[in-house]
């Protein structure tokens, strides 16, 4: 066998042997175009022309598919090439985000003009920087998010928007007397309640924010309270209207001269108010239980044996309330009788703040001397919380006011 590198088959077909190991071969750009037009000619498929320059097929496949993609300076790199249109994709965001930063920078010079004129209502600080002709109304309505159209036709209009008018000291120094009087008299009134009454006083629209900063500047404000936080109860109380549900509770008045009273309350748990209460020396028994639901129902459905529909009727467990003459009693007036939860005072949480109300605003201001000095002021406290005393959930309102207003509307 001769040494040559191809040889005469039988049938004169021609076959080509490579007889040592080729190294991988670097082909600059030129050449790689050359051959990929080659395969475009006439009688030249992709195989043919890799066997004659002794390339892959795959690898000229590869350097067609990146020239049909447009890019030819590109191959001798070997980089992964992007499509026109995703270039043109890119091209237009960047400059879409050029014209974004251009407005955000126009946007930062309007807010610097703004805070350069003073602070202000919005709408204002729009019409006054539109004015100087420095910015489109556009991107100065778009900066300080006001109405593009508003703005447009009060500069249309040459209308000046009027700035919102400051409260000056000659109208504190008409109040404050008002506030001083209030606060003598009920010197356990925080600024809402306060402000609650200031307004029947003066009959005219009062903002609490602003008794709160003439009390506070003229120190009337109550010592904020931080006493320690109560356990959370999940039932809910009150009633979305009234008559629904009664409770009731019992509290003891310490006099001066060791003597006590003991009070107990029924309450209605919408409205508020304090429908009547029982008063004794020497304790809160069965007996006046039942007096007092007999006057509860009688205060508000008359002179009835039954009430026309079931109320409910929540109390403690003390034994006033549990004693069986008591619970059938209630239960021949038509009252559902209700208990709390045994150690659970806050399950009859309405008529316990009541308790903390009544003592706060009433006994301790007033004359404890003896047992019989209290019972004379208690239709007095009584009527004056039910008649003026704002209640937060009444939206400001005293119980009796709110009642009235109720009945007015039905």
């Amino acid at each position: 066998m001769n040494n040559d590198s191809s040889y005469e088959l039988p049938r004169g077909r021609k076959v080509e042997v490579i007889t040592s190991v080729q190294r991988r071969r670097r082909w600059a750009p030129a050449e790689k175009k050359l051959m990929v037009e080659e395969t475009y000619e006439p009688g030249h498929t992709v195989s043919y022309v890799a066997r004659k320059y002794g390339i892959s097929p795959a690898q000229l496949f590869n350097w067609k598919r990146q020239m049909e993609n447009g890019a030819l300076t590109a191959i001798d790199k070997e980089e992964r090439v992007i499509p026109e249109s995703e270039l043109n994709k890119a091209q237009e965001r960047i400059k879409r985000l050029e014209r974004l930063l251009g407005q955000k920078t126009e946007e930062v010079e309007v807010l610097k003009e703004a805070v350069r004129i003073g602070r202000g209502k919005k709408t204002y600080l729009a019409q006054t920087v539109a004015r100087s002709r420095r910015f489109r109304i556009t991107t100065v309505c778009r900066a300080l998010e006001v109405s593009r159209s508003h703005l447009a036709e009060k500069i249309k209009n040459n209308q000046v928007l009027k700035m919102k008018k400051k409260i000056v000291k000659d109208d504190d120094s008409r109040l404050l007397p008002l506030i001083r009087e209030i606060v003598d008299q009920r010197a356990t009134y925080g600024y809402r309640r306060v402000t609650a009454l200031l307004r029947k006083k003066v009959d005219e629209k009062i903002n609490y924010k602003r008794v709160y900063r003439i009390m506070k500047q003229n120190g009337l404000l109550l010592q904020r309270h931080t006493g320690r936080p109560i356990r959370s109860h999940d039932g809910k109380v009150s009633t979305i209207k009234s008559d629904v549900r009664w409770c009731s509770d019992a509290f003891g008045i310490q006099c001066w001269n060791g003597e006590q009273v003991q009070v107990a309350f029924s309450l209605d748990c919408h409205d508020r108010e304090s429908i009547t209460y029982v008063a004794s020396t020497r304790g809160i028994d069965g007996g006046l239980v039942r007096d007092l639901m007999m006057e509860t129902v009688e205060q508000r459905f008359g002179k009835v044996k039954r009430v026309p529909h079931v109320v409910q009727w929540l109390t403690d467990n003390g034994p006033g309330y549990t004693a069986h003459e008591t619970v059938r009693f209630g239960h021949s007036l038509g009252l559902d009788i209700r208990t709390t939860p045994s150690y659970s005072p806050e399950s009859n949480g309405m008529a316990e703040a009541f308790v903390k109300t009544f003592k706060r605003d009433y006994v301790w201001l007033g004359d404890l001397s003896s047992a019989a000095r209290v019972i004379e002021q208690l239709d007095a406290w009584f009527e004056d919380y039910n008649e003026n005393a704002p209640h937060k959930a009444l939206r400001m309102k005293s119980p009796r006011q709110y009642r009235r207003e109720i009945n007015r509307a039905v």
